[in-house]
C-alpha cells in the first residue's frame, strides 16, 4: 500500500510538472508574440507574401496561383490575430491596425475588387510621372516601369534596369489575356484608353535620340509596342460582350472603407457628408461674391512672363504665410519639392479645372501641393516605424494625404493666407464644390445606381462657374478612377472632414487640460506621425479612439 502511495504521488507530481511546463510554455508563446518586434517580423513576412511570384518573367496574378496561396494568407492573418496588443503604446496599437487593415485589402481584393480579372487599366505597366501621393492612384501591378525615375542617358546600370522592367511587359499583356474574365462594362471600356496611351509613350520612348541607335532596347520596346497594341484589339473585341455594373455596391463599399481604408463612415454617411460640403461650398461661393462685389474681379495671367511672376509671388507668399504665421515647421526641404512640380503657363483654351483657378491665383493649388511636402519628408525624415516608413498598400494612405491636401487649403484661407487678396477666397470654395461633387457622383457609380457618365454629369454640371466642363479628359480621368478604386473619389472631402474632426477634439483635449490650442504644435504632430489613415493619426493624437467606435468591434476582433 506505501509503494502504490508513493506510485501516485509520483505520477500525480509529473502530471503537476507537465502542466507547469505546458503553462510556462504557453507563457513564453504568449510573451513571445505579444512583443511589438515580432509584428514588425511578420510585417515583412507579409509584404514579402503579398509580392506575387513569377510566371514568365511577369508577376503571377492566375487564379490558380491565387487560390494555391491562399492557405499562406490565412495563416499570417491568424498570426496577426494571435498577437496581445493590449499592453502596448498608442503608436505600436496602431502599427497593428495598419497591417490588418493591409490584410484585409488583400482579402477584398482576392473577392470582390479582383482587377486583374475586371478592370483592364490594371495591366498599365508604363508611368512616366510620380504621383503626388504616396503610391499610385487606383490598383497597379507588382512589374510596372517607372519611367519618370530614369536619367538619360542612361548609365550601364540604369540600361540594364530599363531592360528588366520592359521585359515585363510582354508576358504580362499575354497574362492578361488569361485574366481578364470580368464583366464590368464600364472599368473594361474606360480601361482600354489607359493600355492605348502605354502604345503611345512607348514609342516616344522608342524615337528618343539617347534610345534609337541601342538596337537591344529598341528590339525590347518593339516587343512590347507589339503585346501592347494586340492586347488593345483584343480589348476592344471583347468589349462587345460586356455588359455587368462595374460598382461594388453599398455594402460592399461599406465594408472596404471601413476595414480596409479604416474610414469609420458608411456609404450612406459618406453621401450626406458630400452633399453637405456641395451645398456648403456654392452658399459659401454665392456669400463670398455678395461681399466682394464691389472689389475688382481678378485677373487671369495671359502670358508667359505674366504667369511666372504670378506663380514667383505665389510661392514666396505661401511659404512665408506658413513659417512667420506659425502654422507649422517649415522644413528646409519644402520650398525645393514644391518648386519641384509647378506647372507653367497655359493658353486659356487648354486649360482644365485646376489650371483655371492657378492662372488666377496659384496659391490654392499651391497649398493642395502640400502632397509634395509630404512625400519630401519621407524621403528626407523617414519614420522610425518600419510598418510606416513606406508607402501604405491598396492606397489606404488616401484619407490622410487627399484629405489633408483637401483640408489646408481652407484652413489656410482661415488662417489668414488671402487676406490680402480676397478675391482669391472664391477659387477655394469652388475647388471644394468640384471634389465633393465629383465624390458624390463616385458614390452612386459605386451603388450602381448610375453609369459613370451620369456620375460625371454631377461632377460637371455641380461645379461652380462650368469650370469642369472646358476639358472632358480630366472628367474621365478621375471618374474612372474613383470606379476602379473605392473610396478615392470621396476621400478629398471625408479626409478633410476627418482632420477636422481630429483637429477639434484636439483642440477640446487642450482646453480640458488648460493648455493653449497652438496651429503649428498640430500641425508638426500630424506630420510626424506619418502617412496613416487619418482617424488612427486622430487617436495617436488625442489618445481616444472613441471616433472609431463604429468600425472597432470589426478591426479588434479576435
Amino acid at each position: 500500500m506505501r509503494y502504490l502511495i508513493t506510485i501516485l504521488f509520483l505520477y500525480f507530481s509529473l502530471l503537476s510538472c507537465d502542466k507547469q511546463e505546458n503553462v510556462t510554455n504557453h507563457e513564453k508563446k504568449t510573451f513571445k508574440v505579444s512583443k511589438y518586434e515580432d509584428l514588425v517580423t511578420l510585417f515583412t513576412e507579409w509584404r514579402s507574401f503579398e509580392r506575387p511570384p513569377s510566371r514568365d518573367g511577369a508577376p503571377d496574378y492566375t487564379s490558380k496561383t491565387f487560390e494555391k496561396r491562399w492557405p499562406e494568407f490565412k495563416d499570417l492573418k491568424t498570426q496577426l490575430k494571435s498577437i496581445d496588443t493590449s499592453s502596448w503604446s498608442i503608436p505600436n496599437q496602431i502599427d497593428w491596425v495598419i497591417v490588418l487593415a493591409e490584410m484585409n485589402g488583400y482579402d477584398f481584393n482576392h473577392r470582390i475588387l479582383k482587377p486583374w480579372v475586371r478592370d483592364p487599366a490594371f495591366y498599365k505597366s508604363v508611368w512616366t510621372s510620380k504621383s503626388d501621393v504616396p503610391a499610385h492612384e487606383g490598383p497597379t501591378h507588382h512589374g510596372i516601369t517607372e519611367l519618370w525615375t530614369y536619367k538619360f542617358p542612361l548609365s550601364i546600370e540604369e540600361r540594364t534596369r530599363l531592360l528588366s522592367d520592359l521585359k515585363v511587359i510582354s508576358p504580362l499583356n499575354k497574362q492578361a489575356k488569361l485574366n481578364l474574365r470580368g464583366n464590368a462594362k464600364e472599368l473594361w471600356i474606360t480601361g482600354i484608353r489607359d493600355i492605348q496611351r502605354q502604345s503611345v509613350v512607348l514609342n516616344n520612348l522608342k524615337g528618343q535620340s539617347d534610345i534609337k541607335d541601342d538596337a537591344e532596347v529598341v528590339s525590347i520596346i518593339e516587343d512590347a509596342i507589339a503585346s501592347t497594341d494586340d492586347l488593345v484589339s483584343w480589348l476592344q473585341t471583347q468589349s462587345k460582350l460586356k455588359t455587368g455594373p462595374s460598382g461594388i455596391g453599398k455594402d460592399n463599399y461599406t465594408w472596404y472603407l471601413q476595414n480596409v481604408h479604416l474610414v469609420p463612415l458608411t456609404w450612406e454617411e459618406e453621401v450626406m457628408i458630400l452633399k453637405r460640403e456641395l451645398a456648403r461650398a456654392w452658399s459659401s461661393l454665392k456669400l463670398e461674391e455678395h461681399r466682394n462685389r464691389n472689389l475688382p474681379k481678378l485677373i487671369d495671367a495671359n502670358s508667359p512672363e505674366a504667369f511666372n511672376k504670378l506663380a514667383e509671388t505665389a510661392v514666396q507668399s505661401l511659404m512665408n504665410f506658413l513659417d512667420k504665421q506659425d502654422i507649422m515647421i517649415v522644413k528646409p526641404y519644402f520650398e525645393p519639392a514644391l518648386r519641384q512640380h509647378l506647372v507653367g503657363y497655359v493658353p486659356k483654351e487648354k486649360r482644365n479645372f485646376f489650371l483655371i483657378g492657378m492662372h488666377y491665383d496659384p496659391r490654392p493649388l499651391y497649398s493642395h501641393f502640400y502632397h509634395w511636402f509630404e512625400l519630401a519628408r519621407m524621403d528626407n525624415e523617414p519614420h522610425k516605424s518600419e510598418i510606416r516608413r513606406g508607402s501604405l498598400l491598396y492606397n489606404i494612405f488616401d484619407s490622410r494625404n487627399e484629405g489633408t491636401a483637401t483640408a489646408v487649403e481652407e484652413l489656410f484661407m482661415q488662417a489668414g493666407l488671402y487676406d490680402d487678396s480676397p478675391r482669391t477666397r472664391e477659387i477655394v470654395y469652388i475647388m471644394i464644390a468640384q471634389r465633393a461633387a465629383r465624390g458624390l457622383g463616385s458614390l452612386y457609380a459605386h451603388a450602381n445606381e448610375m453609369t459613370m457618365e451620369q456620375a460625371g454629369s454631377i461632377h460637371s454640371e455641380y461645379t461652380p462657374r462650368g469650370w469642369m466642363k472646358t476639358e472632358k479628359e480630366l472628367l474621365i480621368f478621375e471618374q474612372h478612377l474613383y470606379l476602379r478604386q473605392p473610396g478615392y473619389g470621396t476621400s478629398y472631402i471625408t479626409g478633410k472632414y476627418l482632420l477636422e474632426n481630429a483637429m477639434a477634439e484636439y483642440g477640446r483635449l487642450k482646453e480640458r487640460q488648460n493648455q493653449p490650442f497652438v496651429l503649428k504644435d498640430f500641425f508638426d504632430t500630424l506630420n510626424s506621425i506619418g502617412n496613416i489613415p487619418i482617424a488612427l493619426a486622430h487617436w495617436q493624437m488625442t489618445g481616444s479612439n472613441m471616433h472609431l467606435n463604429s468600425i472597432k468591434n470589426e478591426i479588434f476582433r479576435p
